[in-house]
């Protein structure tokens, strides 16, 4: 074999190994990615074929109704997104908040709600929710899969929005335990609704 082909195949070589360290090392950024993905996926079958008005009844005056839940975890996602990539929330970039009916508050996420802020939500239609869900994870995907580095998961984050300072990965895995919390009780209250097998409609 000719010197000048050794050479090229040896850099062929090296070229794939490289890229499927690349590949490798972004294995951490799918795993959390695929979390966010599977929250979406599970609200999506929760609010499937409910109706405006089964989003928006509470089973008690205490207690949130489905279409809050769903609008709160998209709202704690959109705000964590935002202030972690230094842009503005789709909340108010897009103009969310007109289909909800809301003002353009970037701190209107549902946190410190009391009875009477959640029994005065009124939930659009589960399209409309899960419209706005879905802009959202786009945006989280493209931060975690563009823009998030290994580097970045150890740095302390100040949070714009809240009074408070913490690491970064802290803030991502805070989120998606807050999303699986929420998304689990969106799925058990439209058990409440529809009743027993409602997953295997």
């Amino acid at each position: 074999m000719p010197k000048d082909n050794k050479y090229y195949l040896a850099e062929s070589i090296l070229d794939v190994y490289i890229d499927y360290l690349k590949e490798v090392t972004m294995k951490w950024q799918h795993l959390i990615g695929d979390i966010y993905t599977e929250i979406s996926r599970e609200l999506e079958r929760a609010l499937d074929g409910l109706t405006v008005d089964d989003l928006n009844q509470q089973p008690d005056s205490d207690c949130n109704s489905i279409g809050w839940l769903a609008w709160h975890l998209t709202r704690c996602q959109d705000e964590t997104t935002g202030d972690l990539t230094g842009e503005e929330q789709l909340w108010v970039k897009e103009n969310w908040h007109d289909r909800f009916g809301r003002i353009p508050d970037p701190v209107d996420t549902g946190w410190h709600h009391n009875s009477e802020d959640v029994a005065g939500f009124k939930s659009p239609d589960g399209g409309t929710l899960m419209e706005y869900h879905r802009a959202v994870l786009e945006k989280t995907l493209h931060y975690i899969n563009n823009k998030l580095t290994e580097a970045d998961l150890e740095r302390e984050f100040k949070n714009p929005t809240y009074p408070v300072t913490s690491k970064v990965h802290k803030l991502l895995v805070g989120i998606i335990s807050d999303n699986l919390q929420h998304v689990g009780q969106v799925a058990y209250l439209r058990g409440l609704l529809r009743g027993k097998g409602w997953s295997d409609e």
